[in-house]
């Protein structure tokens, strides 16, 4: 059985920024940050859920994007750091979100900083955004991560994979299915057709014709800050697509508190069984508790589990 933890969306905490860094869309989100979202992301929810995983020693973790808030050269570097305190980088895959590239950076100075978090096997630390998709391997489970992260105008948080991206995607899909893998897509904007025209993937609709000739066991999104599932269409039959909660989100928030999945693969014959745990954060923010099951096989035989 291999056992991968699921998180996305940290949203650290914004440190100070100056005047001159605020001459951009990072103003809003700056102004934001101080007079509602510091309320909604806090420390103490993050460092409950962190305590929590490496409790439980899964086998690999895997993070959703939107580690930062308005892409400050300084959050990337507390980024870095919190990374290599979480762990190294042979055990974390990060993608990035649409807040990781909020505005747009040179890469060296930004995401470049945790290069190596998102660097396919054997490969140096990631370059640049042409490195998606990444591939990892790890005891018969292929992961998959994509980039939806594109620097857009005031008040949008749309993502973009593009024509290019997918269409590797699909080849990557396609020879890890015939070695036998289960396939694991990483991706930060659900790939969904039915989301707010403010934050939604434009191209989901590509994104899902691909997975339509292709197929694989599930993909994981973070970006809607919720614990979520649904369904898209694959050649053997349905694909779960599961959004996690915030990492950081706040117990009164609108989000209701921080969750991961903590979630079990084995095979199942020829197919294979997914269990998805959700842990949710405790009332003193000390780690987690049980928040339900949900089991399923790949194709389309799908259970809760109170």
């Amino acid at each position: 059985m291999f056992t991968l933890a699921h998180l996305s969306d940290p949203h650290l905490p914004m440190p100070p920024a100056r005047l001159g860094q605020l001459l951009n869309k990072r103003a809003t989100g700056y102004v934001n940050w101080w007079h509602h979202r510091v309320h909604l992301h806090v420390p103490q929810a993050l460092a409950g859920i962190v305590a929590d995983i490496k409790a439980l020693h899964p086998d690999h973790i895997a993070l959703t994007g939107d580690l930062v808030n308005v892409a400050l050269p300084q959050e990337f570097r507390r980024a870095a750091q919190w990374l290599a305190d979480f762990g190294p980088p042979d055990r974390i895959t990060v993608i990035p979100g649409n807040h990781d590239v909020y505005v747009a950076t040179p890469w060296a100075d930004s995401l470049g900083l945790w290069g190596a978090y998102m660097a396919g096997d054997g490969q140096p630390p990631a370059s640049g955004f042409d490195v998606f998709p990444t591939l990892r391997r790890r005891d018969g489970i292929a992961l998959i991560g994509l980039s939806t992260g594109v620097p857009k105008p005031p008040l949008l948080a749309t993502g973009d994979l593009g024509i290019e991206q997918i269409a590797r995607a699909e080849r990557l899909l396609a020879e890890t299915g015939a070695e036998g893998l289960c396939r694991i897509v990483l991706i930060h904007h659900p790939p969904l057709t039915d989301q707010s025209r403010w934050k939604h993937l434009t191209d989901a609709g590509a994104f899902q014709a691909m997975i339509r000739r292709v197929g694989c066991e599930a993909i994981l999104h973070g970006h809607n800050h919720r614990s979520e599932i649904a369904r898209i269409a694959g050649p053997a039959g349905a694909v779960p697509v599961l959004g996690v909660s915030s990492a950081s989100a706040a117990r009164g928030s609108k989000y209701g508190r921080a969750r991961y999945h903590l979630i079990q693969i084995e095979r199942d014959g020829a197919d294979w069984r997914l269990e998805v745990k959700i842990r949710a954060l405790t009332d003193d923010n000390s780690g987690c508790a049980p928040d339900g099951d949900l089991v399923f096989h790949s194709g389309d035989r799908l259970a809760m589990v109170a």
